[in-house]
């Protein structure tokens, strides 16, 4: 037991680590646009590069932590995330900003499946669930500290000093992953084809729902902030407080529903989450809400958002034990395709209709649908390939 909690606080600890460095230039961007004089369009593509990278790796790195152990490839990619963030400090110019960025996703892309990958490869089935929600809510707290730490690291030791603090986390982490961090036992299973995993209903209809759950969780919180200021007035520290619970609700969230989807199942869970963000998608896309319904929305949504996580991947690695990590990236993939294309699209919409309602009832709409798809995920927990 022992032994396992180690492995599980080291995994912790890297996932908040890369987390923390993947986020870290967003809540300084006025700063740097000042620093380095160029446009907020300009700054969103710090965000979408890095985290095109990100979505690139979720297969190429799962497969790696299939092949060599999550622990080996964990390493190699927090070095990156080190190396990345130190380049950003020392950047001089926006094209050394956005070509450091477009490099820490790398390796932020494949820490997350490979951090995964080793929770799965070190951890009993008992205990399987229970890991994978203290992985998945560490990451979010890492992206969430960074919002709250990152502006106040910036006054005091100027923004490159900001980067370089969050690297140090990430030096930490790599630290203890190279003196502490006990190595997974790899077991051997019969080969399946990349092309097999690819191929595989059960994994898109799992992907759907990280869509439809993690993938709009992240597409709200990019305009919340925007629509409780526009809709309701709200001041920008009181909107941001507020929009923030829509991710940081995941850090319990994915904690709870581990335990919860042992109770009541895959389906079950999945269907209420789901039902949860219609909801409050729903009572979004009311005009002029009020500030009780606005919050109650948020909660919702930060509910149902969390749930489903370490159903989602852990259901992953049950269809494909040997090609586990490629699996769960394959699924955390699409959902970060939700949050490249979905971020965008609510702004069109939004400008083309001239308000967010229309906006949210489309992301009702689509989590109506993957809640519909989420009934052909199959009950039993068997693996399907093996």
């Amino acid at each position: 037991m022992k032994k396992q909690t180690v492995q599980l606080i080291c995994a912790c600890l890297a996932g908040f680590a890369f987390s923390a460095n993947y986020t870290n230039h967003a809540p300084i961007a006025a700063i740097l646009m000042k620093q380095f004089a160029y446009t907020k369009t300009m700054a969103g593509l710090l965000t979408t590069g890095i985290f095109t990278t990100h979505a690139l790796m979720q297969i190429p790195g799962g497969h790696l932590a299939d092949k060599y152990g999550g622990k080996k490839v964990l390493i190699v990619a927090l070095a990156i995330v080190c190396i990345g963030n130190i380049g950003i400090a020392f950047s001089t110019g926006y094209d050394q900003l956005l070509f450091w960025k477009v490099f820490v996703g790398f390796g932020t892309g494949t820490s997350f499946v490979s951090g995964a990958r080793y929770i799965a490869q070190v951890m009993p089935h008992q205990m399987l669930h229970k890991a994978q929600g203290y992985y998945g809510a560490s990451v979010l707290s890492g992206s969430g500290f960074v919002i709250f730490a990152i502006p106040r690291l910036a006054e005091h030791f100027g923004w490159s000093g900001s980067f370089l603090t969050t690297a140090s986390v990430a030096i930490l982490a790599l630290i203890v992953w190279l003196t502490v961090a006990p190595n997974p036992e790899i077991k051997p299973h019969p080969h399946v084809s990349i092309g097999s995993l690819l191929s595989h209903g059960q994994l898109w209809l799992l992907g759907l729902v990280q869509m439809a759950s993690f993938g709009l969780a992240l597409v709200i919180g990019s305009w919340i902030v925007e629509l409780l200021k526009t809709k309701m007035g709200l001041p920008p520290i009181k909107a941001g407080a507020i929009g923030s619970l829509v991710l940081l609700l995941g850090i319990f969230t994915r904690v709870y529903g581990a335990a919860l989807v042992s109770k009541i199942g895959y389906r079950r869970l999945l269907v209420a989450s789901l039902t949860f963000n219609i909801i409050g998608c729903l009572l979004l896309a009311i005009n002029n809400p009020s500030y009780t319904i606005a919050l109650l929305a948020i909660v919702l949504i930060g509910i149902g958002s969390g749930l489903p996580y370490a159903a989602l991947f852990n259901r992953a690695v049950a269809l494909f034990p040997g090609r586990g990590g490629a699996a769960m990236g394959l699924v955390n993939m699409l959902g970060i395709v939700m949050i490249l294309g979905g971020a965008p699209l609510v702004g069109k919409i939004a400008d083309w209709t001239g308000s967010f309602s229309s906006a949210f009832i489309s992301m009702a709409v689509f989590s109506f649908v993957a809640m519909l798809a989420s009934f052909g995920i199959k009950k039993h927990y068997h693996q399907e390939h093996t």
